[in-house]
């Protein structure tokens, strides 16, 4: 009898609310203590400890110990995608019947998944892409880069030719949770949001996932993808 993977252990870590809560809030990359972690899923300290220990043994967490502190973050880029998948399969319809607070807002609009730009925006971006016939969308779930795509991603501070494709390929369709469209992942997607970081278009956030545009970076992305701050922020409004 071949050996299987047991799905059902993975599945049962992740169906209870508090642990998705936790998972959800490590999903950017980022390490972050139990009593971050116990805040951000609504539990107590001695709770949320418990779930830590439950999900370090199944493989979904990875501790590291730095003087009297431990930090938590997702095991590899393999959780991060799950959890994005299981996301943006999940129906949003119980959350779109209340307003959004302003961090839902803000993750809505921008925010990085894991290691790219994801929300209204990093949707926006992608389909600007698209429209240029700088990347089209290929087989098994990737992106195709033209060369006009490359000269372009070049002259904003992206080498292509150093980039190494994963199993996934070079670009990879990313399926935006909140926005049911994809955006761009994959090593391209992460040197991206990084030459955007680097040029001054965007800006992390300390204590959350969610990625705010500069004044320039508003300039730059007329400029470049004809993406207008007005109509975008006005569209994403009347999503809320």
């Amino acid at each position: 009898m071949s050996p299987q993977p047991n799905i059902s252990s993975v599945a049962f870590l992740i169906a209870d609310p508090a642990r998705a809560a936790m998972l959800m809030a490590l999903v950017n990359g980022s390490a972050m203590p139990a009593g971050e972690l116990a805040h951000a899923a609504g539990v107590t300290a001695q709770t949320a400890s418990a779930h830590l220990a439950k999900m370090l043994r199944g493989g979904l967490l990875s501790c590291e110990q730095q003087g009297r502190h431990r930090y938590y973050r997702l095991a590899d880029l393999h959780v991060a995608a799950a959890i994005e998948q299981l996301a943006a399969i999940s129906s949003l319809d119980a959350v779109r019947r209340r307003p959004l607070n302003r961090a839902q807002r803000d993750l809505r609009f921008a925010r990085c998944c894991y290691d790219h730009l994801a929300g209204q925006l990093g949707v926006a971006v992608t389909q600007a892409l698209q429209q240029r016939r700088f990347i089209a969308a290929g087989p098994d779930k990737q992106f195709e880069l033209s060369p006009a795509g490359s000269a372009w991603f070049a002259a904003i501070g992206v080498d292509v030719g150093a980039l190494k494709p994963t199993r996934n390929g070079l670009a990879r369709q990313c399926l935006d949770w909140t926005e049911r469209s994809h955006h761009l992942a994959g090593p391209l997607g992460v040197e991206l949001m990084n030459a955007l970081c680097v040029a001054g278009w965007l800006r992390r956030t300390k204590s959350s996932r969610a990625m705010q545009v500069t004044q320039k970076g508003w300039a730059g992305l007329k400029a470049q993808l004809d993406i207008d701050e007005s109509m975008l922020t006005a569209a994403a409004g009347m999503q809320q």
